[in-house]
């Protein structure tokens, strides 16, 4: 058994769901104190504009940046962050877009409409957003593919302007981030983060540029911010802390396992690391592996706590119940590392990303197999989906009525305007109906 103490969970028990209950609740955005300072921050900045965002960006981020202007980073660094990389990034990173923007590329909605037999004509006009706002964290990590995976769908969806937004604490930049930046085509770059960078994109300021929506992962204080301006601008959703669900038939490398867990965890302590199979002897090899592979990882202290306080081998019955289970559960990736995964795919439900097959880690799909790598957290897999050139896109119903179709559809838009008492709805449909 691992000396980490894994919850170990069995779905054959009498209180698996309520265990399983506990073990997924997440409700750290709901921390009053945290809502209440964001929304003191958002106030502020609109009120204040650039003065705020100055004082927000001194005080957390320790940058003076000396006015407003100065919070934005010129093309021209950009670009020599890209020239100035070494060549082995240089060409990772550029495989990486190629392959994001080219899976992007099958997501483009196209506008449609059909003529109806009296003239009438029915259809859809798909439009890009107007100006989209990309949040790119830079506190405690890096991500240039952030970067990739939040502005090449844009791009693809023909977003006109894209406005990035990334903290430099202490003023240092992050080259690798700047060269994304570049690589994937954003247009403006401001140094600002947390809250009050939210607050900047959601309404403006005299320098920075007010968007249609905000994208892009952040932590707690970013995530709460986009919850309380959403309304005044779109975004894309609440991100939770980062998980992972490995269903495995008992034949995989336990070490591989093993390590697929790792990825995850070792984002932050709060990530989530879950194991289902129906082999018991297979979830003690792998809690095995967890122990002897944990001391070798650089970030072990940050895994450990992770899979310490949110992590868990479950044990089921068979497969099939490790897909009712993992529905119930709507993981951010879900890895099928078992003989069948295609037969194993089509009974997941909710899911942002589907892993099939022993070889496919899912960390391949955080950087470069090609589908987006933001994705649904916290269950909400069971009603969202993954960000995409979707997101940036709106539909506009088209309608177009001959006289002989405002005749026939007047008619009957009269009957139901009048069953709901509204007088004026029916009589500007009547006008149009042939005497």
């Amino acid at each position: 058994m691992s000396e980490l103490n894994l919850t170990r969970l069995y779905a054959a028990d009498a209180g698996f769901e309520s265990q399983l209950d506990a073990l997924l609740a997440w409700d750290e955005s709901e921390d009053a104190a945290i809502h209440q300072r964001v929304l003191e921050i958002i106030g502020r900045v609109r009120r204040e504009g650039d003065a705020a965002v100055l004082d927000y960006t001194a005080r957390f981020d320790h940058y003076e940046a000396g006015s407003a202007a100065a919070l934005e980073l010129p093309r021209a660094e950009l670009k020599r962050a890209w020239d100035s990389l070494p060549a082995e990034q240089a060409s990772a990173l550029q495989k990486a877009a190629e392959r994001v923007r080219a899976y992007a590329e099958h997501q483009k909605a196209d506008s449609w409409r059909y003529t109806e037999a009296d003239g009438t004509v029915l259809g859809q006009q798909v439009t890009p957003l107007d100006r989209a706002g990309v949040y790119v964290p830079g506190g405690k990590a890096a991500y240039p593919s952030s970067v990739l995976m939040n502005v090449i769908p844009a791009k693809v969806a023909g977003v006109p302007e894209i406005v990035m937004v990334v903290p430099t604490p202490r003023g240092e930049v992050n080259a690798l981030v700047l060269a994304a930046a570049y690589l994937s085509g954003v247009d403006r770059v401001f140094r600002i983060g947390g809250a009050q960078a939210v607050a900047a994109l959601a309404y403006g300021t005299q320098t920075i540029p007010r968007v249609d929506k905000i994208v892009g992962p952040g932590n707690i204080y970013v995530a709460t911010a986009k919850k309380l301006v959403f309304g005044q601008c779109g975004i894309d959703m609440i991100a939770g802390p980062s998980e992972i669900l490995v269903i495995s038939d008992g034949l995989t490398d336990p070490d591989w396992i093993a390590m697929d867990l790792f990825s995850q965890a070792e984002h932050d302590e709060d990530a989530q690391a879950i194991l289902i199979s129906p082999d018991a002897a297979h979830l003690d090899a792998v809690a095995a592996s967890i122990d002897r592979l944990l001391p070798t990882m650089a970030r072990r202290e940050v895994i450990a706590a992770s899979l310490g306080k949110r992590g868990a081998l479950i044990q089921v019955g068979d497969l099939e119940q490790a897909a009712e289970v993992a529905n119930r559960i709507a993981p951010e990736h879900l890895e099928l590392s078992v003989a069948d995964p295609e037969a194993l795919t089509r009974r997941i439900r909710n899911a942002g990303a589907i892993f099939m097959g022993r070889y496919t880690a899912e960390a391949l799909g955080d950087y470069c197999a090609g589908p987006n790598h933001v994705l649904p957290t916290a269950g909400t897999a069971r009603f969202s989906s993954p960000l995409g050139v979707y997101d940036f896109q709106k539909r506009s119903s088209l309608i177009f009525c001959s006289a002989d179709g405002a005749d026939v559809l007047g008619r009957t838009a009269s009957v139901l305007a009048r069953g709901e008492g509204l007088e004026a709805h029916a009589r500007s449909a009547e006008f149009r109906i042939k005497p």
